[in-house]
């Protein structure tokens, strides 16, 4: 009697591939869940339209002797994103703090449970689509409105001296003003408290510092974020206004406070 030898059949453990989490798959995750809620695009269509509608108005009813020859002409045309701004903000807010309010936190934090690489994919994510969108937005707003200011003393184009980097700089200071909200969002969890804080703390209390008459107060409230990012969006220098450097750069510590306050709490309490 003779036996043939025979290959045994591989087993579950030998053909089942093993996944692990890595920065790529948590950073494709937090854009899926970016895309795939309703919220978002509302927030980015309103955004848009807002950026556009007004710039478009601004463009079209302006004349030269009107009396506005002496504003910035990328102020003039982006002024819209002061409320693209907001709705850009709110979108923060419901990535982060939305999460909490519909329980999607638990099965995040779950998955990744060391859970500040979390924190890191939503911001990393964030920044890059928001400000993608405020450039590619902010580029569209100045070309159209410039069609309807040919020929008066608003004309100018993308090579004119401080134009380019003053569009940049608008997309860059709605960019980081939403990171601020997103990072009071994660604090906060909770939207409504989170949008009364941004609207309050962010775009409130400045104006009425503003107010008190201390000499010291005028030259700290220039680098309070509102106040920073305007200063980013003008190709001309704003009379008391911090230096586009140094408001960069204050925005740029004002969102990485937002975001360490979050980062910390991770750290120390419970879902």
């Amino acid at each position: 009697m003779t036996t043939t030898a025979t290959t045994p059949a591989p087993t579950a453990a030998t053909t089942t591939p093993t996944y692990g989490l890595t920065t790529a798959r948590i950073l494709r995750s937090e854009w899926h869940k970016l895309w795939t809620v309703r919220s978002t695009w509302i927030t980015v269509l309103t955004a848009v339209a807002f950026v556009l509608g007004v710039g478009i108005l601004m463009g079209a009813t302006y004349t030269s002797d009107g009396g506005d020859s002496d504003v910035d002409t990328v102020v003039l045309t982006l002024y819209g994103s002061q409320l693209g701004g907001i709705a850009l903000a709110v979108l923060g807010i419901l990535v982060t703090a939305g999460e909490y309010a519909t329980g999607l936190a638990h099965a995040s934090f779950t998955a990744v449970p060391r859970r500040l690489p979390v924190l890191r994919a939503k911001a990393t994510v964030y920044t890059a689509v928001v400000f993608t969108l405020s450039l590619l937005t902010a580029l569209l707003t100045f070309l159209t409105a410039q069609t309807f200011l040919s020929g008066t003393d608003q004309a100018a184009s993308l090579t004119d001296d401080g134009v380019l980097a003053a569009v940049a700089g608008n997309a860059a200071g709605v960019t980081l003003l939403g990171v601020i909200a997103l990072g009071l969002g994660a604090a906060l969890r909770s939207v409504p408290g989170a949008i009364g804080a941004f609207v309050g703390g962010v775009l409130i209390v400045p104006e009425i510092l503003g107010m008190l008459p201390y000499e010291a107060m005028d030259t700290a409230i220039r680098y309070f974020p509102t106040q920073a990012a305007g200063a980013l969006g003008s190709a001309t220098p704003m009379p008391g206004a911090a230096s586009p450097g140094a408001a960069l750069l204050a925005l740029f510590l004002w969102a990485a406070a937002a975001l360490a306050v979050p980062a910390l709490l991770l750290k120390r309490r419970d879902v």
